[in-house]
């Protein structure tokens, strides 16, 4: 069998045993970005990314847009762990209202929990 066959078949056992998934979870990106250690997670030190809604009945529906909206395109973009708003660093809400909707706009650093790998690297 060649070598060219036996790696085809290797790839082809980690794409059906979820392999992607796990490989998934981040997608790399976020290394481009300096990131700093504050208050037991990873943050990126100077980028921010936006989220924004409008036309919502109400001021907490507009914010909960904006955040889903923050969320999911930091997640897209830097994977799953990135996405959280609740842990992102330097978080602002500017909200307006227009008759009877609300638009909000968010912005934030994005953070990830942080590892004990992340730790490790720390120390050297």
């Amino acid at each position: 069998m060649s070598r060219r066959k036996i790696a085809w078949i290797g790839f082809s056992f980690l794409i059906g045993t979820g392999a992607p998934a796990a490989l998934a979870q981040e997608t790399g990106l976020s290394d481009i970005h300096a990131q700093r250690i504050e208050g037991g997670r990873v943050c990126m030190s100077e980028h921010f990314h936006y989220g924004s809604s409008t036309g919502q009945p109400s001021r907490k529906a507009a914010e909960a847009a904006a955040i889903a909206s923050w969320a999911g395109f930091t997640a897209w973009e830097y994977g799953d762990p990135w996405g959280n708003y609740r842990i992102a660093a330097s978080r602002a809400m500017k909200c307006t209202q227009s008759g009877s909707t609300w638009s909000c706009e968010t912005e934030a650093r994005p953070c990830r929990q942080l590892r004990p790998a992340d730790r490790r690297a720390r120390k050297n």
